[in-house]
């Protein structure tokens, strides 16, 4: 009977601990609840600190549950909310697959425009603004713009798709939080796609899939999609990113649908899309201590100097506010910030502030570099936050020379001349162009710059021509590496050539000639065009695009982008076959030189042309080099010939443009760059070691 009441009582013990147990736990959880926001259902909750059903395990059970709910309440006490009127999207594409139509066709439907009439004066692809886009057809350098769309803001920026501007795309991504990846609906992915995708997937960035131009007879989307699930597979994308949505439009005609043979009228089903697929900007915490600010783009104002473009990624800043830019293991620079913008449509909007998420410009900091984080400088940067890592974008694979025009011509036409002037402009560029390389060189009036591409430089010289510079330009050779076992190693590009069939033999015979590797060949369904994939090296790319062209009359459509590096090919590779027509002596082009000359090739200059002695008038038709005379003039006498009335009709010279002629100089020639003349000459230097070589 002792054993019976010890027992009784023990039990009574236990009762009466976990009924007060159980109060502070429901006590506990009913405040964390209420906290949380959350409404407590009582039934439920009675049957959970009952104490006819439950017992000491199932207490300790829901102890250990109400501490990680607990936990997770105060984690969530400390995260900002992402739940943003905000996105904020790159559109990423190959070159030609209508991203800039696409944004065109977003921006009208977005009430950027005030009426019809302000619309057509903007003109058609509004983002290509610059007069170099819109003369090749082409975006060049990424813009930012803001769109509304039912109360929500969507940052878009608009990026090259052309492969020697992809330092646009990998300083762009930094302000992204996920990306439209465009595709032809006929071509499928492309070289540059995979580049670009690649890029965005690496940062964890979710893709909405735009198979654009739908409305294309020959449009085949359920290859295309699955053309792009396969690259997704093969860029080891994760299985969230792999899980992408698809959406298909039509940018010329304004038209987007979730079907491609259910177009609605307009482009609601995209902006639907966007807030739906892709997250809003994460952030950690918007007090101003915290501020972090990566700065990815320049632009330049008449009246506020440089300006810099970052997204926030915490924190927050408001006009005035003392800030300073930093860089790992780099001293800060710190100053006041001054305009504060934010964008609105295609223009900016002053504000006086901005938080996390936002993507701002401002002034005041004139030593503003790309790669620099913008934080706080409030009591003398105590509490501000470490810098980000700068931004990593791929090296140059491509150099020239440029340096001060020295042609007899020279000095008759630019307005900057000298080598001060020319390197002030070539190291300004810097500041915005993040993938650009520029070094001195042994020569005090020649600089060495380095780029993606010969059409990135290309740009670059034509920018600086159309500013008034005069310029010599050596021709573009190859950046060669060496790897860790010494062994020289040259860049290599993945080539694809579409052309029609009965071209494919000579295409085939270019690529061979410049030590091209045969990586696919097939004919293409739908418009029945061979395509002919290829791994080239560099160097035998330079001046092959103006072959491949004339071989196939002008058919080839030509893509490349930079593979890797891999080993050098021992000797030269094969250039052009054909040498070049050299004026004999200073003077004027006149007709009757140039009925001699044209006999002996293609020839180049015009009467009353201005040259010099080396000057190339021509392309021979034979290797090696000749000299003409296309200065000789008629002898006049007073004998009447029996033929004065038979004249020789001239044969039109060909028009060279600035890439053209930078794909035809061979390694001893140079290029003379004026504002409204472009010539092409001996190297003078070049002649005279070959003629010391010789002796």
């Amino acid at each position: 009977s002792d054993h019976q009441t010890r027992e009784s009582k023990v039990n009574v013990s236990v009762l009466i601990l976990t009924k007060m147990y159980a109060f502070r736990l429901a006590f506990a959880a009913v405040m964390a609840m209420t906290c949380s926001g959350f409404t407590v259902s009582p039934p439920s909750f009675a049957a959970r600190v009952s104490p006819v059903a439950c017992d000491i395990s199932s207490i300790s059970a829901g102890s250990s549950t109400l501490l990680k709910s607990t936990a997770a309440t105060e984690a969530s006490e400390t995260e900002v909310s992402t739940d943003l009127k905000l996105r904020n999207i790159a559109v990423i594409a190959h070159v030609d697959h209508g991203k800039t139509t696409l944004v065109d066709a977003l921006i009208r439907q977005s009430g950027v425009f005030r009426d019809t009439a302000q619309a057509d004066e903007a003109g058609e692809r509004v983002m290509d603004s610059e007069d170099q886009e819109r003369e090749r057809g082409i975006t060049i350098l990424a813009k930012n713009l803001a769109v509304m769309r039912n109360g929500m803001k969507i940052n878009i920026m608009d990026t090259p798709g052309h492969a020697d501007f992809g330092g646009e795309v990998e300083r762009v991504l930094n302000m992204a939080d996920g990306v439209l990846l465009v595709v032809d609906s006929v071509e499928g992915p492309k070289p540059q796609t995979r580049f670009v995708l690649d890029k965005a997937l690496k940062k964890g960035m979710k893709a909405l899939v735009v198979v654009n131009k739908i409305d294309r007879p020959a449009a085949r989307p359920d290859f295309v999609v699955d053309k792009v699930f396969d690259l997704f597979c093969e860029l080891g994308a994760s299985d969230e990113q792999t899980d992408f949505r698809v959406v298909y439009a039509s940018g010329l005609q304004g038209k987007a649908g979730h079907e491609p043979d259910n177009l609605a009228d307009d482009m609601e089903p995209l902006f639907d899309a966007v807030v739906e697929s892709i997250d809003p900007p994460k952030i950690d915490s918007v007090e101003s201590d915290d501020l972090q600010c990566l700065i990815s783009n320049i632009v330049y104002d008449n009246f506020k100097g440089k300006m810099g473009i970052a997204r926030i990624t915490n924190g927050s800043v408001r006009a005035n506010q003392a800030v300073a830019l930093a860089r790992p293991d780099k001293a800060k620079k710190t100053g006041r910030l001054g305009n504060l913008f934010v964008f609105d449509n295609l223009g900016q909007k002053e504000v006086e502030s901005a938080s996390a998420g936002e993507i701002i410009m401002f002034a005041g900091l004139p030593d503003v570099e790309i790669g620099d984080t913008l934080i706080t400088n409030e009591q003398m940067g105590a509490n501000a936050a470490e810098p980000l890592p700068p931004i990593a974008v791929e090296q140059p694979t491509v150099r020239m020379t440029l340096g001060v025009n020295k042609s007899p011509l020279a000095g008759r036409e630019g307005k900057f001349l000298t080598s001060r002037m020319i390197r002030d402009r070539l190291f300004k560029e810097l500041d915005r162009n993040v993938a650009l390389q520029v070094s001195e060189t042994e020569s005090a009036d020649r600089y060495q710059v380095s780029g993606r591409g010969q059409l990135h430089l290309t740009v670059l010289i034509e920018t600086m021509r159309r500013e008034g510079f005069e310029l010599e330009v050596g021709p573009p050779s190859v950046i060669i590496k060496e790897n860790e076992a010494g062994q020289k190693e040259e860049p290599w590009e993945s080539v694809e050539v579409r052309v029609p069939e009965e071209y494919v033999g000579g295409v085939v015979d270019l690529f061979n000639q410049r030590k091209g590797e045969l990586q696919d060949m097939g004919l293409e369904e739908g418009e029945g065009m061979s395509v002919v994939k290829y791994l080239v090296p560099t160097r035998g790319m330079l001046g092959l695009r103006s072959a491949l062209l004339t071989a196939t009359r002008g058919t080839a459509i030509i893509d490349s982008v930079f593979d890797s590096y891999r080993g050098m090919i021992p000797g030269e590779i094969q250039a052009r076959d054909k040498g070049s027509l050299l004026a004999f002596s200073d003077g004027e082009v006149t007709s009757f030189g140039l009925e001699g000359a044209q006999d002996r090739g293609k020839m180049m200059a015009s009467p009353g042309d201005s040259v010099y002695k080396g000057m190339i008038v021509g392309i021979h038709q034979r290797p090696g080099d000749l000299e003409v005379n296309v200065c000789k003039t008629k002898a006049l006498t007073n004998m009447r010939s029996a033929n004065k009335g038979i004249t020789t009709g001239l044969v039109a010279p060909i028009e060279m443009s600035l890439d053209s002629c930078v794909e035809y100089l061979a390694a001893d020639e140079i290029l003379e760059v004026t504002p409204s003349k472009m010539r092409m000459s001996k190297n003078p230097a070049m002649a005279g070691k070959k003629k010391q070589g010789k002796k």
